[in-house]
């Protein structure tokens, strides 16, 4: 075995001559491989690099039916990409818009029922059309060939000839005299990338905005009702009673944040009655109203213990002594259920006042500073 290999594409390796396997940079010039054509770099680099061609299978001939056929065919497909996606942007954006507007909520019907599956399917398909699209420009429309080459390090010469391959690659691809495929394919760019920025939306724009982690349904002169819809008036309830209200609002009843809890509280513990500082003057007689949502994790609490002032959350056990402005007394909740200031309208109903004056629910992160 000789110490050094003087087949062709084994006299260099870098810029400079050297004993790393590539391109023949010895051999070649850059200023002779720059005098030759795109082809001859094509061929000589397969040459060299020891690509051995077992089968070429052409594209169509350019200009003839079946190539125009084709070209429709792929236009087509990257066409109803396109739309689809931008059916994804119109159903995304237009909700609430110009289309009707959703909610998150297991019983709705209609728009709101439809909504994520449109979505899914309008994605689903734009996707799906791009996948159709690459496989009819790959098959129909791109020259076949069957190729074995050996690995080996780059060089000067290898990045020149690679370079041409590359170039060969887009020319045979046709993409430049095939204006339908070209303009399809920034069409349903556009749309593709349209529709993948739209979710992104939600985590762009201030989930703060109108403080509506800070603000429930209730304001000043909505009046409590049962979860039948009836208004309440004072001496409806027995003394020691709770009672879940929800504000005289539209959809009123299914809003999680708004539930509320109005206890008749007994003699005796109205006159235990310790209103927390800035309180004091939210009960109206022997009511007082608090919200239902714990403080803790968010469970609903109404397990009321007259005999001892508590209201127990069931999922943890914190418990809030009514009499002391529902503070915490026992359990993981640190703060206390948030009071409603309520007093009575022209008719003798039950009203709120305002809305609460502190967020309901667990504290987040920021919950002092909005």
């Amino acid at each position: 075995m000789s110490a050094r290999d003087t087949r062709p594409g084994s006299t260099g390796g870098a810029d400079t001559p050297g004993p790393l396997h590539g391109g023949p940079d010895d051999d070649y010039t850059p200023e002779q491989l720059a005098a030759m054509r795109r082809e001859e770099l094509d061929l000589l680099g397969a040459r060299y690099d020891g690509v051995e061609v077992l089968h070429v299978e052409p594209g169509p001939e350019p200009g003839s039916a079946l190539e125009k056929r084709a070209v429709r065919q792929v236009g087509t497909a990257f066409t109803l990409a396109g739309v689809f996606a931008f059916l994804f942007v119109v159903v995304y954006v237009g909700s609430g818009w110009f289309l009707p507007d959703w909610h998150w909520e297991i019983t709705e019907r209609g728009w709101s029922a439809l909504f994520t599956p449109m979505l899914g399917l309008f994605m689903g398909l734009a996707m799906t059309m791009v996948g159709v699209g690459l496989v009819l420009y790959t098959k129909k429309l791109l020259p076949h060939e069957t190729a074995v080459q050996d690995k080996h390090d780059g060089s000067h010469f290898d990045r020149v000839t690679a370079g041409a391959t590359l170039v060969g690659g887009y020319h045979n691809s046709g993409l430049g005299r095939r204006k339908l495929i070209t303009r399809s394919l920034l069409f349903m760019g556009g749309g593709l990338g349209l529709m993948l920025l739209m979710p992104l939306g939600g985590l762009i724009k201030n989930p703060n905005k109108g403080d509506p982690l800070g603000t429930t349904s209730w304001a000043e002169g909505v009046r409590l009702l049962r979860d039948d819809g009836t208004p309440i008036r004072p001496g409806d309830q027995e003394p020691g009673s709770l009672e879940t209200v929800f504000p005289a609002v539209p959809g009123g009843n299914r809003q999680a944040d708004a539930a509320t809890m109005l206890i008749r509280l007994r003699p005796e513990q109205v006159d235990a009655l310790r209103p927390r500082e800035g309180h004091a003057d939210f009960a109206y007689g022997e009511y007082v109203a608090y919200s239902k949502i714990c403080t803790h994790a968010g469970c609903p609490v109404s397990l009321y213990e007259q005999e001892t002032s508590r209201i127990l959350c069931p999922c943890h056990q914190s418990q809030f002594d009514v009499t002391q402005g529902a503070k915490p007394v026992f359990g993981p909740a640190t703060r206390a259920l948030p009071q409603l200031p309520i007093g009575v309208d022209d008719e003798g109903f039950f009203i709120a006042r305002s809305d609460y004056i502190e967020a309901v629910g667990p504290t987040y992160w920021n919950r002092e500073r909005i």
